[in-house]
């Protein structure tokens, strides 16, 4: 019987367990967008997790997003995360990047030019910036002769990750950041062979993959998808048309997994599932919601076919995370005041549970 805690094999590694740590945006960076000791700490505390997912990491500099965010575009954010893979590796754990290009979901304060997007349609709702929450700007539309170098900076950061001592990368294709922005049917109001019918929406996120596949090897390459989600504004018009469509265009790269998100109804994501002939990673809670992801949503997640669930909120209260369910323990409340104030507070200072003498 498949539980939780047995073991899986993932391309070339073995997970101990079935337990992912989702990526979760913690601006610890330092400047520069660089990784730091802490970081190498808070990711090796967790590395009992089947696989850990990295916060998002920009692929190149009009892609950051929020400010204290690091990167895998320059010498010295590939040198600076050295000491956080090893640090992971060291405590028997395996870590892959998310790469996670904002697109629109950005501001001139924080990168010092306008954001781009698939079109000149803003994002809906404030941005963080080095002053504070602003409203989203209007983002440039990209040239049909600039949307390649965009996808190609996933791959691009993508062999920097490995460089870095990453086992693979993740790409973000989800919660309304650039990959998303072009699967969006508001979002992408383009004329050109990005934009209008399904087959061109999805082309963006296919080239982005496929690079990426390319550079490093599909089996070090995921992608983080959000069926059907609003986040920023956007909205998806064909959710299992436009999914199913693009499941089939990526089941031909032989990825390490897509990871799904509970963003639409549960039917639809059982379709997803049986479409997708790969490894499947399920983030059984929507985001941000005001439930997190237990044992039971776990659970019924694996009876119905994924291989792999991750984990968010509760893996920054609880180190311990698997050890936690394993033994059916509390699992702490995390204080979410702490989530992006910076320093070593609710970020370092979670403990293991601590057992009764």
């Amino acid at each position: 019987m498949t539980t939780l805690f047995t073991s899986y094999q993932l391309g070339g590694l073995t997970l101990p367990n079935r337990v992912v740590m989702a990526p979760m945006t913690r601006v610890r960076a330092a400047a520069g967008g660089l990784a730091t000791p802490s970081m190498a700490a808070y990711y090796a505390q967790r590395a009992t997790a089947g696989l850990i997912v990295s916060e998002g990491v920009q692929p190149n500099a009009i892609g950051q997003s929020n400010p204290s965010t690091p990167g895998l575009h320059t010498d010295a954010q590939v040198a600076a995360w050295r000491p956080v893979t090893a640090a992971v590796h060291t405590n028997g754990g395996r870590i892959f990047a998310q790469l996670m290009h904002g697109g629109r979901v950005s501001h001139p304060d924080t990168i010092g030019e306008r954001p781009v997007g698939p079109s000149a349609v803003p994002a809906v709702g404030d941005v963080f910036t080095p002053t504070g929450p602003q409203p989203a700007p209007m983002p440039r539309a990209l040239e049909s002769a600039e949307v390649p170098e965009q996808a190609l900076s996933y791959a691009r950061a993508a062999r920097r990750a490995v460089d870095a001592g990453f086992d693979g990368v993740e790409l973000h294709g989800a919660n309304g950041y650039l990959i998303s922005q072009f699967l969006s049917s508001n979002a992408n109001l383009r004329t050109d062979g990005y934009g209008g019918p399904v087959a061109n929406r999805i082309r963006f996120a296919v080239e982005a993959v496929a690079a990426t596949a390319e550079a490093i090897g599909g089996h070090r390459t995921g992608i983080r998808l959000s069926p059907g989600a609003t986040f920023w504004g956007v909205e998806e018009s064909d959710v299992p048309e436009m999914y199913t469509a693009l499941l089939t265009e990526l089941a031909r790269l032989d990825l390490a997994y897509i990871h799904i998100e509970a963003t639409t109804d549960e039917d639809v994501l059982i379709a997803l599932r049986k479409a997708w002939p790969g490894t499947l990673v399920m983030n059984p809670v929507y985001p941000m919601g005001p439930k997190q992801t237990g044992k039971d949503e776990a659970d019924h997640w694996l009876g119905l076919g994924a291989d792999l669930v991750s984990f968010g909120r509760a893996f920054i209260a609880n180190p311990d995370l698997v050890e936690r369910l394993r033994g059916g323990l509390p699992i702490a409340p995390v204080d979410e005041a702490t989530f992006y104030q910076g320093g070593d507070q609710g970020y370092l200072t979670y403990s293991p549970h601590a057992y009764a003498a």
